[in-house]
């Protein structure tokens, strides 16, 4: 599911973000490849079941992948902001038909937000 987002993605020019960050589900082999050929650093955290796979092979289990814990924090800002957009039943279950329809509730859902930012903040 990695791949196939990150071929489409396009920030203004840039084709290929600084770094990728992820849960322990997308810390798979093929996805590490993938990033690794692309040049974008991995913030993805290694699961337990992979590190005891690696630690079992012995020296020809490779060395740890690099992982930076301070960038992964940030990680639930992201997150928290999807949460409180879930908070919208429709957003949630997608009820909408029509996909400019829900794109608009995404874009007034966060100009609400911001908003209420802007009046929360002295």
């Amino acid at each position: 599911m990695l791949i196939p987002l990150l071929e489409g993605l396009r920030v203004g020019r840039r084709t290929r973000p600084a770094a990728a960050l992820g849960d322990k589900a997308y810390s798979s082999r093929a996805n590490r490849a993938y990033l690794r050929r692309r040049g974008i650093e991995t913030v993805i955290p290694e699961p337990r079941d992979q590190q005891a796979h690696r630690k079992r092979r012995g020296s020809m289990g490779g060395r740890p992948p690099k992982f930076d814990s301070a960038k992964y924090r940030g990680r639930n800002v992201i997150e928290r902001g999807y949460c409180r957009l879930k908070q919208w039943r429709g957003l949630a279950t997608r009820y909408d038909k029509l996909a400019i329809v829900y794109r608009a509730a995404v874009v007034l859902n966060g100009v609400i937000a911001w908003l209420n930012y802007l009046t929360d903040t002295p």
